[in-house]
């Protein structure tokens, strides 16, 4: 059975679109096609997904059929998805204790839920969270592999 490890859409992101850690994305998206890692997120991934690809094509970044291409991807990638519904109380709980937004505290519960890490592009996030008793179940995508 597979590692199951949580991300976020700063890591799915970054598997599709070249910038600075894509190629450590790309590393954690080939363990996943080798089954050697399942990933997990809150469906909100898929809105936040969307907003990125929604600013870059503003920024013309990509293009409309760019944006298209890598949404129908995104869609298709086998990810456990859970339920937003079903782990806000304890995102909420985390956002309050940590202060940080619902947002990343729905990711940090689907690494709770799941027994495992989340996985994050996000700095901020990574560096807010090394003083807290969750600091175990996050790892930045710098670091992974």
């Amino acid at each position: 059975m597979p590692l199951i490890l949580a991300v976020d859409a700063s890591v799915l992101i970054k598997a599709y679109i070249p910038e600075v850690l894509s190629e450590k994305a790309g590393e954690l998206f080939s363990r996943v096609q080798r089954n050697e890692v399942a990933l997990a997120a809150p469906d909100l991934v898929y809105a936040e997904v969307g907003n990125i690809l929604w600013k870059k094509y503003r920024l013309k970044e990509l293009t409309a059929p760019d944006v298209e291409e890598i949404s129908r991807e995104i869609l298709s990638f086998p990810l456990t998805v859970v339920p937003s519904k079903s782990i806000l109380p304890l995102a909420i709980d985390f956002s309050i204790a940590y202060s940080i937004t619902v947002y990343d505290a729905l990711y940090v519960s689907t690494a709770i839920l799941h027994g495992t890490k989340l996985v994050t592009a996000d700095k901020k996030l990574t560096d807010t969270l090394q003083q807290t008793q969750v600091r175990e179940n996050i790892i930045g995508l710098e670091g992974y592999c």
